[in-house]
């Protein structure tokens, strides 16, 4: 078998495999998926978000020390807690200078935290994403990245640039390490523009950002497109919301 027939054959298998976990995912997220403590609301969005297939995606498996970054009410600790299990760890982290309005999901994500001792709230200080314990497996964030373009407190100016987070991430991640990016689609060449007005993005300014920080371009997952949204409604109009054209993209430091 030649180089190029070798390396189709493992692009199919890859695809088959990742067709197989969408339709029986493994056993770690099976079960996460179906704990009893997790709240009916969560469950009620699986249809929607498809996380067994993401997490798929992503490659996440026990044992791995994850950072949830900007987890909202915690829908995805609350997965990962269970996904990578007792010998793992799930960092639910809030940046320091949106603490005030993330307390309500915080409040919620420290109760779950309380009884599940592979899951710890970490406040940030300054662009510092690192992990207690050292450098992590998985960097994760959901339907966030736009929100890093936007100003953090009323009358702040909006960054301009994502190269010092970027690298943050970078550092807080182990040689090898995978950076998990999920988020709304803004029309193709509309850079950030609507990151402050629809909470969406363009793809491709993600993944120019990302590789400037160093990181390579995995790949992408195609389970959160929906061709049908027209990407000039906010994300929260209810003709859409739930619903919105995602992108899912994976990138991972070298080493």
């Amino acid at each position: 078998m030649n180089r190029r027939i070798a390396i189709a054959a493992a692009a199919v298998v890859a695809l088959s495999v990742g067709r197989a976990w969408a339709l029986t995912p493994p056993s770690n997220i099976a079960a996460a998926l179906a704990d009893p403590g997790r709240p009916a609301a969560d469950a009620a969005r699986d249809a929607a978000r498809k996380p067994a297939e993401v997490i798929a995606f992503a490659g996440l498996k026990a044992g791995d020390r994850i950072i949830d970054f900007i987890p909202g009410g915690g829908y995805f600790t609350r997965i990962l807690s269970g996904v990578v299990g007792p010998k793992g760890h799930v960092y639910s982290m809030v940046p320091g200078a949106a603490a005030d309005m993330e307390a309500k999901g915080t409040a919620t994500i420290n109760d779950f935290a309380a009884s599940h001792d592979n899951v710890s709230v970490v406040i940030t200080k300054g662009i510092d994403l690192s992990a207690p314990g050292g450098p992590a497996d998985v960097f994760w964030t959901a339907q966030n990245y736009h929100d890093l373009y936007n100003p953090l407190t009323k009358g702040a100016p909006a960054p301009t640039s994502m190269m010092p987070i970027n690298k943050a991430v970078f550092a807080a991640l182990k040689p090898g390490g995978v950076y998990l990016i999920i988020d709304h689609v803004a029309p193709a060449g509309s850079g950030t523009s609507d990151t402050n007005t629809l909470h969406r993005i363009d793809p491709e300014r993600v993944k120019a950002d990302v590789t400037a920080a160093g990181f390579i371009f995995v790949g992408s997952s195609e389970v959160l497109r929906n061709p049908g949204d027209p990407h000039t409604a906010i994300v929260f109009d209810p003709s859409i919301r739930g619903h919105t054209d995602q992108f899912v993209f994976k990138f991972r430091k070298p080493g």
